[in-house]
């Protein structure tokens, strides 16, 4: 074990021992399924449902970056496309 090389601490697996995922899945297919041919009731929503988005709402750091969550700003693609084309210049030339 080296000055620089600190060991890091073990990954949080916690693997579910009384909850079949899947089934739980299928009963929730089946419940939509017979929402859409109209064999239940519609479902009001739930309260995590509800609080959801809430919190990103609140919070003006993400909704911000959510805005401005641009793929590529055009100045810095320009400057690649420029770059690009200099190299393909020299290198053709």
């Amino acid at each position: 074990m080296g000055i620089f090389n600190q060991r890091k601490p073990r990954g949080f697996q916690h693997q579910y021992i009384y909850v079949d995922e899947r089934k739980e899945r299928l009963k929730e297919m089946e419940e939509r399924a017979k929402r859409e041919l109209g064999m239940l009731p519609e479902r009001e929503a739930t309260a995590e449902e509800r609080i959801r988005g809430k919190i990103v709402e609140q919070t003006t750091h993400v909704k911000r970056k959510q805005e401005n969550d641009a793929p590529i700003p055009t100045k810095r693609l320009i400057l690649i496309l420029a770059l690009l084309g200099m190299i393909l210049y020299v290198l053709i030339r």
